[in-house]
Parts: structure tokens; sequence; C-alpha cells
């Protein structure tokens, strides 16, 4: 089954205490890999001027899903999404 990265844009308002129950039901049903708000950081590259920070990306949550469509449902009670901020939805190709 793929995986798919959320990664929530800090364009909303999201109720904070929405994401325990928003995760709890990802775990309960098999979907959430993992997750974590994304801090300050750092572009680098060896050579040159590296490309800005992504500073609206405010964090991610790993969803296992059975296709692109399946793994936008799951946005159903994302604070993000719920509070009409944007989810950016990528799938994270297998290598194997």
């Amino acid at each position: 089954m793929p995986d798919y990265l959320f990664l929530m844009h800090g364009d909303s308002l999201a109720d904070e205490a929405s994401w325990e129950p928003y995760l709890r039901q990802l775990d309960e049903r098999g979907a959430l890999q993992g997750g974590s708000a994304i801090g300050e950081g750092v572009c680098a590259r060896k050579a040159g001027t590296p490309a800005p920070l992504s500073a609206h990306l405010v964090g991610f949550i790993r969803v296992s899903a059975e296709n692109l469509a399946a793994a936008r449902s799951l946005l159903a009670g994302n604070p993000v999404f719920e509070a009409g901020g944007t989810v950016e939805i990528r799938e994270l190709p297998r290598t194997d």
C-alpha cells in the first residue's frame, strides 16, 4: 500500500485541541505512519546560493492509503484542512 505525506501549510488557525482526536482516528484506521510539527531550519547546498526555506510548511503526517483519492479522504477531521487551510498531499514512491 502506498504511503503519502500530508504537508500542512501555515495558512489557517487550526484548533490545537483537534489534533489528538484526529491522529487517534488515523491510528485506529491503521493509516497513521507518523508525523510532526516542523520547526526552524535552513536550506543548504554544496555550491551556489540555496533556494529559500519553505516557511509556509508547519507540519507533516505520513499515512498509508490505497491511492491518492483514499489519502485525500483521510483529511476529514484534519485541523488545518477543517479550518480552511491548505494541506498538500504527496505520494512517497516506492524504491524497491
